[in-house]
């Protein structure tokens, strides 16, 4: 499901609190689907400019999720993303969670983005200038 992480891909840690955990008394999934919308956003937000940002926004397609071990209240989690393949219009976009306590990979995933025109909400072609934000 997911390609090989890059030697620096982008990431940020959070704490998990009290309204990540479920009835299990873990992080509950749907919490890990917000945590990568997060961890994507702070990326593009990091070296979009703002003209660019005006215009586009990106939208998920699709999101493939493999859970690979619980999490719990008050542990650190590291949030991990960088992008791999593109076509025309969407970008495969690839996660790790992992536990730096241990390094345990949490989960790992992979979504599909497709690439909209803000004024119209239709996919808009990947440009130069969005190329140049991921392949850094």
């Amino acid at each position: 499901m997911n390609s090989p992480a890059p030697d620096f891909p982008f990431a940020f840690q959070l704490t998990v609190l009290p309204e990540h955990i479920d009835d299990q008394q873990h992080v509950n999934n749907v919490v890990y689907v917000q945590f990568m919308q997060e961890v994507a956003n702070r990326h593009w937000q990091k070296f979009v400019t703002p003209e660019l940002d005006n215009t586009v926004v990106w939208v998920v397609r699709k999101h493939e999720v493999e859970y690979l071990a619980p999490a719990y209240l008050n542990e650190v989690l590291e949030i991990r993303t960088w992008t791999g393949e593109h076509t025309a219009v969407t970008w495969n976009r690839h996660y790790e969670i992992i536990r730096p306590s241990d390094q345990k990979i949490i989960c790992k995933a992979q979504s599909v983005w497709v690439l909209l025109d803000k004024a119209s909400g239709k996919p808009r072609r990947i440009e130069e200038a969005i190329l140049r934000v991921f392949l850094k």
